[in-house]
């Protein structure tokens, strides 16, 4: 039985994940708390071999179900790697993205469909699901507009869809809501980065029973 906890980050383009995953472990780790971070699909060298291949700019002609299995399969090395043991270690493991993902971009965005995409993580992931989900929800106009001005990162092939898949993307989303309400929790990542982290940490609180107990008032 995992004694950890398992957080995973959802978001379009640009949301914010990675600025807020960083300030989440930050703010944690001050307060005496174990946690790594980690990323999907990557986080350990043959995920890592797999997101080269997905994001490859020069790999447009991947057909949509070659990238959904190729997301569950990253997403299960990752698992068995690096999350579980982590877990199993009583560690705090927040992961920027996960089975989320695959239902909104290839089970909704790529019209694969959410029950179908979930079928193959549901063999992946073997039970493994996150106790919270927090899901940075933007405008993908917004989004896409962040990346572009803000160059710090290589535009991968996600970045080059259409503004219609992206809108279909955060269609996929607002679906999973409805349907893991218990698990999701949505923040507007169109506010400050500071307002989020704060919206972000009082859930994890609340989530958790005094998680941040001592900090919170």
């Amino acid at each position: 039985m995992n004694k950890g906890i398992f957080i995973t980050i959802e978001g379009g383009e640009g949301a914010g994940k990675t600025t807020l995953i960083e300030q989440l472990a930050h703010t944690m780790q001050q307060r005496g708390k174990a946690v790594i971070t980690t990323r999907e699909p990557g986080g350990i060298p043959i995920a890592e071999q797999i997101r080269s291949v997905i994001l490859d700019r020069s790999h447009t002609g991947m057909d949509a179900r070659t990238e959904a299995l190729l997301y569950a399969a990253a997403r299960r090395q990752h698992l068995v790697e690096k999350v579980m043991p982590a877990l199993a270690d009583g560690q705090i493991v927040i992961c920027d993205r996960f089975v989320d993902s695959s239902l909104a971009y290839q089970g909704h965005a790529r019209g694969l469909g959410m029950d179908e995409v979930w079928s193959i993580n549901r063999f992946a992931v073997d039970g493994a699901m996150p106790q919270l989900t927090i899901y940075m929800d933007i405008d993908p106009e917004v989004g896409l507009e962040r990346i572009r001005s803000a160059g710090e990162r290589e535009v991968n092939r996600l970045d080059l869809e259409s503004l219609a898949f992206h809108q279909l993307v955060r269609e996929g989303y607002q679906k999973l809501l409805k349907r893991f309400p218990d698990r999701i929790v949505q923040v507007d990542a169109g506010k400050a980065a500071n307002v989020v982290l704060e919206e972000v940490i009082l859930t994890i609180d609340r989530r958790f029973k005094g998680f941040f107990a001592a900090d919170v008032q």
